[in-house]
């Protein structure tokens, strides 16, 4: 294993990638502690000491930030609205017959896909950036009783400067935006994946230090040991997959013959990743979101019914009905992501047309159908998996004390495992092509 990283470094090009990405990486972090301009960064501190962390969306976000998003630096919105504006766009693709064309135009139309990816990711970090801007503003972004620091987050009430404060937000986003494509050009793996690993992973010191300030070394040392079983089990669950064999035919074209391989479709127990706990988190926010604005007392001093019992229930995340929720909404949302991304009536269509069948299963439609129900049988486990992942936060939260931030488990662990993996092989087969030896054996 040593003498395999010894021979990434001794490689001059893969030497000069990896400097290229630790490089952007390291702007990347700097610029998630840099302030934007009219807040107030002391009170800020002192509201984030007293508060601990955000609940529901927000807590993702600020995941997906490393911690920007509620110290209101220039990186605050991170990249979710890359992230929102990548989602959009693959589910437009079903209902607006252009954006399909453009997918199967190959890579002059994805190039299209990417620039509408593009402009929508800047017109949403526009609207969440006026959207963060003002409940800074109101004093509740960080809400805790009693410290009047989180209601003086923003130095000044003027226009112009939360205009300044909208911009700068939104030209962050477009700088992250450009980093990412640059990682993704002249350094190692996908640029997108490696910022978000970045920003989770920078995340995992302070949840674990938290977690034995609050419970003790004992529980601590439970919690890796717990953690590193998890590791193993997503790495395992991440690399299963069903494959199906199919066969193609031989044909003459002049003197040469085609065909007549054999080789398999992939399908993986986890074909969604992690879309559907994201989808299921952003969905389940939105009762909280309503209440927080319908809050009026009554005459008694009251709030009304619907709003407490939101309160009660869907707020907190550590009671079993917001996870029964939880978990079922992750696994609809699973079979309806899989439904999106892979559609097995394309996929026979392309196999008829090259000349391929699945062994014992006729072409066309019969081939459609049993890819079908092949893709639900293998999607069951895999939404399953992806639920009991996504309670392991709020499992933690409920008994160890610890945050929905909590590292090992939901979107965190799914990202982190994931990214590690795609960069690792990425890695290796550049490796390979330079030595007959790679990083992984």
């Amino acid at each position: 294993m040593f003498s395999a990283i010894a021979r990434v470094f001794r490689t001059p090009d893969l030497r000069r990638k990896i400097g290229f990405t630790l490089a952007i990486i390291a702007i990347y972090r700097l610029g998630a502690h840099v302030p934007t301009p009219f807040v107030n960064f002391p009170n800020v501190q002192s509201c984030l000491d007293q508060s601990g962390t955000a609940q529901g969306l927000l807590s993702l976000v600020n995941l997906f930030s490393g911690g920007a998003l509620l110290q209101l630096s220039i990186f605050a919105l991170g990249v979710m609205p890359y992230i929102t504006a990548t989602i959009i766009v693959q589910l437009l693709r079903v209902v607006i017959p252009h954006f399909e064309t453009l997918y199967k135009e190959g890579q002059a139309g994805q190039a299209k896909l990417t620039q509408y990816t593009r402009y929508l990711t800047i017109a949403l970090a526009l609207l969440q950036s006026t959207t963060l801007v003002t409940v800074a503003r109101s004093g509740q972004l960080i809400p805790v009783a009693g410290v009047p620091e989180c209601e003086q987050l923003v130095t000044s009430e003027a226009w112009y400067a939360q205009l300044l404060m909208i911009i700068t937000m939104t030209a962050g986003t477009g700088l992250i935006m450009w980093f990412a494509e640059l990682v993704t050009e002249r350094g190692v793996g996908n640029g997108m994946s490696i910022l978000i690993f970045t920003s989770i992973a920078a995340t995992f010191p302070a949840a674990l230090w938290s977690i034995a300030v609050a419970r003790g070394f004992e529980v601590f040392l439970l919690v890796l040991a717990v953690g590193i079983v998890v590791v193993a089990l997503v790495v395992f669950v991440e690399q299963s997959q069903r494959r199906i064999p199919v066969q193609y035919a031989k044909r003459m074209v002049g003197r040469r013959t085609y065909g007549g391989t054999n080789t398999y479709i992939p399908i993986k127990v986890n074909m969604a990743g992690v879309v559907p706990v994201i989808f299921a988190s952003s969905l389940l926010y939105i009762p909280a979101l309503i209440a927080q604005f319908n809050q009026n007392p009554d005459a008694d001093g009251n709030v009304p019914g619907w709003v407490a019992w939101i309160q009660q229930y869907f707020t907190t995340g550590d009671h079993p009905l917001y996870m029964a929720v939880y978990f079922l909404l992750i696994i609809g949302f699973t079979y309806f992501y899989v439904a999106i991304t892979f559609n097995p009536v394309d996929v026979a269509d392309n196999m008829k047309k090259y000349g391929g069948f699945i062994p014992g299963i006729r072409a066309g439609r019969p081939t459609a159908e049993y890819l079908d129900y092949v893709l639900t049988r293998i999607t069951a486990p895999g939404s399953i998996y992806l639920g009991l992942i996504a309670l392991l936060p709020l499992l933690a939260l409920a008994t160890v004390g610890a945050n929905q931030n909590f590292p090992f488990g939901g979107a965190s662990i799914l990202i982190i495992v994931g990214v590690g993996l795609e960069t690792v092989k990425q890695i290796d087969a550049q490796l390979q092509q330079r030595h007959y030896e790679g990083l992984l054996r």
